[in-house]
């Protein structure tokens, strides 16, 4: 026997556990593989999962599942991490450097605000058409049901405003 960090004595791990936790490998493999969808992510969380149940194994009942409990191993770590890094985003090479530079931002507070005045301007229905369709995604159907109207009736606005939107932002093409 060995002592751990804390004094304690700490039974060497049995040849069953190790024999049956190595031969989930593949599985575990396989099941991270499916979850995190790169291979490198995987082999580490294999590896992270293999490391905690090996630390872990007094908490496994002999008789029990292992696959099962290495399984959930593997699983709740994948999902911490994914809470942790939340926020985090890989780079590409390269993009690092793009993303140091600050394009000059001045304009477009000014393009938003002509929008705004121009989108002002339309009639209400087709305003409406152009928010629902242009800004919020939706499909003509989608935004043709929502406003209960036919959905020709929806891409006729759509069309309508976007060429009354084009004059009142560039009045000079059309002079």
């Amino acid at each position: 026997m060995s002592e751990g960090e804390s004094g304690a004595a700490i039974s060497p791990p049995s040849d069953t556990f190790r024999r049956d936790l190595m031969a989930l490998l593949p599985q575990l493999r396989a099941f991270a593989r499916g979850l995190c969808g790169r291979p490198e992510q995987a082999d580490d969380l294999v590896q992270e999962t293999v490391m905690r149940a090996w630390t872990a194994q007094g908490s496994f009942t002999p008789g029990t599942s292992m696959k099962a409990w290495t399984f959930t191993i593997l699983r709740n770590h994948f999902l911490n991490d994914l809470r942790k890094n939340r926020r985090q985003t890989q780079l590409e090479p390269g993009v690092a450097e793009a993303t140091l530079v600050d394009r000059a931002t001045q304009e477009e507070g000014l393009h938003m605000q002509d929008l705004q005045r121009a989108l002002a301007q339309l009639p209400e229905e087709r305003r409406e058409a152009l928010l629902l369709v242009g800004a919020g995604g939706f499909s003509y159907e989608e935004a043709a049901s929502i406003c209960g109207v036919p959905i020709g009736t929806m891409k006729s606005r759509v069309a309508r405003g976007r060429g009354q939107l084009h004059q009142i932002l560039e009045p000079s093409a059309h002079d």
